[in-house]
């Protein structure tokens, strides 16, 4: 049996009936199992959570009696994969144990010049980090371990290999994206006289296979490597995890099983680092906003759009990729990317078993020491520029050990390096700057020792949730890097307002979020400057003003409130634009339409 080829005949026919099963299947659906559920024939892949992990044995008992087939369980998430008839989905609904059915959809996988353009090389030199101590894991198409830049000492520096698609015991990439990626991040390019180094080369690796030979693969293979990440972190102290696989977004990243099995790692002081995506043209080779792909929708993971170094070291060249993905977030129109990295033109790793090697002959590069095969490969794509970064936090880690995911993102995004010329939904908080990341690390593990970095160049501001916060300075012991802390909250766990730092020239004054009046019915973001990175509006203090001009983004305020959040029946009287056109700079596609009856978000059609 190979369900995933049925199932794939039955998703391309879905759409169909999407409008008539809309209305009337019950909300634990997700909208994509919803459209299954009105076709009443078939079957399809699915991923059902129960209320509880106590829930376990009721779901498989629901399975077996609707005529379905028990597939992987996923504790991450207290679920279990099933294949099951379209015409039950409606019928499981019913138990009360059974929180959610979605549909288990597919997933894909979207260096010579890269660390020196990052700052990553001078890092190495003046400290000598090189990720020795941080366990980093990649969750991709596997890995070719016996390759001879992940050697180490004591042998392969692949700690351990997990195939989630065909069982098998040895390290191996019949795809070779997998191998591509663990040499950006932890490559000592030892067949290129050390030219073609990666990131992070002392790193060790723990290599999860979810792809196939093809670049293909489920959520439920990530959310399974989800879970044997959190059953090994410890034992191979696994702080990081390398995300360049993506699936797409067809609801909330509050509802969607990745999102929220990538929720549960960050909640145990695991850096997620996910791909943007590719999806930053149209066919028309139009710029498209909102083509984030899951899980990077979710605020809790860190997300990498992709940058091209024009080949060279030197920053001052570095432009936008024009494929990569811009914010804001599908359903929930958070800000995204987080920041931008190095993903055109990266020369890393050959799985000469691969696919790609193949498929890529063209791209394949010899070493500068004698080989059987041609050891290097250059691609481009998020794929690539999530690694940039992961290799980076593996640096930040030995450094700073004690450093939490929202600590990392904050370093990351201060110290990174805005462009005037991109908007905050293109390049997030700027491009990723390891050497200012790193120094930024070594100050909040010793403050009193390591004096704050000079800031020359950072962007200084940190994109917490829609807000671009700047002016501040950013402290170890603020209370927003707290684990239990979400990304973009105003108030801690227990009830406190949320902090960041301190304003540097008067230390006594915090920089964080405050009540705006007695009633608290909005936030002012501290002192200093603060925008809203989706609808381009800044205020300074209490003074609001349009950062976009009225010929290009219309009213973006609401005019009895500070900001204005998604979602507002607020009547602007104009349709409101964020960024594309139809070339010729007079022709909205993409924006929100307001009449009196409320607002509705118009999606360019390219994006679906």
């Amino acid at each position: 049996m190979k369900p995933h080829l049925v199932v794939a005949v039955f998703l391309c026919g879905a759409f169909a009936t999407a409008a008539r099963a809309q209305d009337v299947v019950p909300s634990k659906l997700s909208p994509l199992a919803r459209m299954q559920a009105g076709l009443q024939s078939g079957f399809s892949p699915v991923i059902i959570r129960g209320d509880s992990a106590a829930a376990g044995g009721l779901v498989d008992l629901a399975i077996d009696n609707a005529g379905g087939f028990r597939g992987r369980e996923l504790r991450v998430i207290n679920a279990r994969t099933a294949i099951v008839p379209n015409a039950a989905l409606n019928g499981l609904t019913n138990h009360p144990f059974i929180a959610e059915i979605s549909i288990d959809r597919p997933v894909r996988g979207t260096m010579e010049r890269t660390a020196a353009t990052i700052g990553a090389t001078a890092i190495r030199q003046t400290y000598g980090y090189d990720g020795s101590g941080v366990g980093v894991a990649i969750i991709d198409s596997g890995v070719t371990a016996s390759h001879d830049d992940l050697a180490g000492a004591d042998g392969s520096r692949v700690s351990e290999f997990v195939d989630l698609v065909n069982g098998l015991d040895g390290a191996y990439d019949d795809y070779g994206h997998g191998t591509h990626v663990a040499g950006i991040v932890a490559g000592n390019g030892v067949l290129s006289g050390g030219a073609r180094m990666g990131i992070a080369p002392g790193a060790r690796l723990m290599v999860l296979k979810v792809l196939d030979g093809n670049g293909s693969g489920r959520i439920s293979d990530v959310i399974a490597a989800f879970d044997r990440v959190l059953e090994r972190k410890d034992a191979l102290n696994i702080r990081v995890v390398n995300l360049s696989v993506s699936a797409g977004v067809y609801e909330s990243y509050e509802a969607d099983p990745l999102t929220l099995a990538a929720k549960r790692l960050v909640d145990a002081g695991i850096v997620v680092v996910a791909a943007a995506g590719n999806a930053g043209r149209n066919t028309d080779g139009l710029s498209l906003y909102g083509g984030i792909t899951a899980p990077g929708n979710a605020p809790w993971v860190l997300t990498v759009g992709a940058a091209n170094h024009q080949g060279t070291s030197d920053r001052a060249d570095d432009t936008m990729a024009i494929f990569s993905s811009r914010g804001p977030a599908m359903f929930t129109y958070n800000a995204k990317p987080d920041l931008v990295a190095p993903g055109v033109g990266i020369e890393s790793l050959a799985a000469p078993e691969g696919t790609l090697y193949t498929t890529r002959a063209a791209n394949l590069l010899a070493g500068t020491v004698p080989a059987n095969f041609l050891p290097y490969l250059s691609l481009s794509g998020t794929s690539m520029s999530a690694p940039v970064v992961t290799g980076t936090i593996a640096l930040m880690l030995q450094a700073n050990p004690g450093l939490t995911p929202n600590a990392v993102k904050a370093i990351l995004q201060y110290t990174a390096r805005e462009s005037a010329t991109y908007d905050h939904l293109t390049q997030g908080a700027g491009f990723v700057n390891a050497e200012g990341a790193v120094e930024l690390a070594r100050h909040f593990a010793a403050p009193l020792d390591v004096p704050f970095p000079s800031t020359s160049g950072w962007s200084k501001q940190i994109i917490w949730g829609n807000f671009v916060l700047s002016q501040g300075e950013l402290t170890p012991g603020a209370n927003a890097w707290a684990v239990d802390v979400g990304w973009g909250a105003a108030y801690t766990s227990t009830g406190a307002f949320v902090e960041w730092g301190v304003d540097p020239d008067e230390p006594a004054l915090t920089w964080g979020a405050s009540c705006a009046d007695e009633l608290c019915t909005s936030i002012q973001w501290g002192f200093g400057t603060w925008a809203n990175a989706v609808w381009g509006q800044t205020c300074d203090g209490g003074d609001c003003a349009d950062a976009w001009t009225a010929a290009t983004s219309g009213a973006v305020s609401d005019p009895t409130a500070a900001t204005v959040v998604w979602g507002s029946t607020v009547v602007w009287g104009s349709t409101v634009v964020w960024g594309s056109s139809d070339g010729e700079g007079d022709t909205v596609v993409w924006g929100s339409a307001c009449t009196d009856e409320g607002c509705n978000v118009v999606w360019n059609p390219g994006l679906r």
